[in-house]
């Protein structure tokens, strides 16, 4: 009994430093991390929430973009970072697709990181050319299954979340994907606005303006319910293949080890900033819904789209070369 009283007052000695350093979370200000170049929708939705988050924390939240290899280096950044949430993660889908295409990671992404919450959803439409004589996605169907040559899918780039939305599409619907890389989105659309590719997985906000001006038609989305903007337009899993769903999303992370009392004010501070109705409205003019998730929760969600993604990746024979 003696040997365990010792032991239990030195755990005790020992968790004392962690237990009041998180009571005293934050200290300073709050780095987050964004592993993509600015502009793009992971650096949007950080700085949106990074404000109202850090008016709730009493500390400042900043916003500091570390881009490169696929955000790997930004999420290393924040893996190795001290394990007590003054440096924290924002992330986007990349984060579940990462560790199965990306090698000697000197990190893993499965025990490196804290989940926090799923910050925002970024629904894609499946879209075509607006001269494409498809007007229904089983007519889309039928022409990729007959078409001579198949018909050629535009992504933003291999291994992005379009380029995986429309390989489990085709997988999906059983036709081979002609798939046509190009660097990012914006070029995409282009592309298919010229005629030069047939289809291609797009996020709403890259599409919706041609769709309402009549220059490409959206077939369905990805999402698991119709979007708001676009009410007419079925989701691919009402359309005949349930349970298809592949979206882009974001969302937060603290380095594994991390107290849980900073973890909970880290997460209470992001539902705060995403119950602000500016930054709702903003968000959702983007084409993108705040999502604002518990901890166990998004915990499970990551886990469960890494194993999916590594299943995809795997079957598709994605690679990033």
């Amino acid at each position: 009994m003696p040997d365990l009283t010792r032991r239990a007052t030195l755990a005790g000695l020992l968790a004392a430093p962690a237990i009041a350093r998180a009571q005293g979370f934050p200290a300073r200000p709050v780095r987050m991390v964004v592993p993509y170049p600015p502009g793009g929708g992971a650096d949007t939705a950080a700085r949106l929430i990074a404000e109202p988050m850090g008016a709730m924390l009493g500390q400042p939240v900043v916003v500091e973009n570390r881009g490169g290899a696929g955000g790997s280096i930004g999420a290393g950044v924040v893996a190795q970072a001290p394990a007590d949430g003054h440096t924290i993660l924002l992330d986007a889908g990349a984060h579940v697709v990462n560790p199965a295409i990306l090698r000697g990671l000197p990190f893993d992404y499965a025990t490196a990181f804290a989940p926090i919450t799923q910050v925002t959803v970024w629904p894609q439409l499946l879209v075509v050319n607006a001269g494409f004589p498809a007007r229904t996605l089983a007519e889309f169907v039928r022409e990729a299954k007959t078409r001579q040559g198949g018909l050629s899918f535009g992504s933003s780039g291999n291994a992005t979340s379009s380029h995986l939305a429309g390989a489990l599409f085709a997988q999906a619907a059983g036709f081979e994907l002609v798939h046509v890389p190009y660097r990012g989105g914006g070029p995409a659309v282009q592309d298919l606005l010229a005629g030069n590719i047939h289809w291609h997985m797009a996020t709403v906000a890259s599409a919706l303006g041609h769709i309402q001006a009549g220059r490409l038609r959206a077939l369905g989305t990805t999402h698991t319910a119709r979007i708001p903007a676009l009410p007419e337009v079925p989701t691919i899993a009402e359309s005949g293949y349930p349970g298809y769903t592949l979206n882009e999303w974001n969302g937060l992370y603290a380095p594994a080890g991390t107290p849980e009392a900073a973890l909970d004010r880290l997460h209470a501070a992001a539902l705060h900033a995403l119950a602000q109705d500016a930054v709702k409205s903003r968000i959702e003019r983007l084409g993108a819904l705040a999502v604002g998730s518990p901890r166990a929760e998004f915990a499970r969600f990551v886990g469960e789209g890494r194993e999916r993604m590594a299943r995809l990746v795997a079957e598709a024979r994605i690679s990033i070369d």
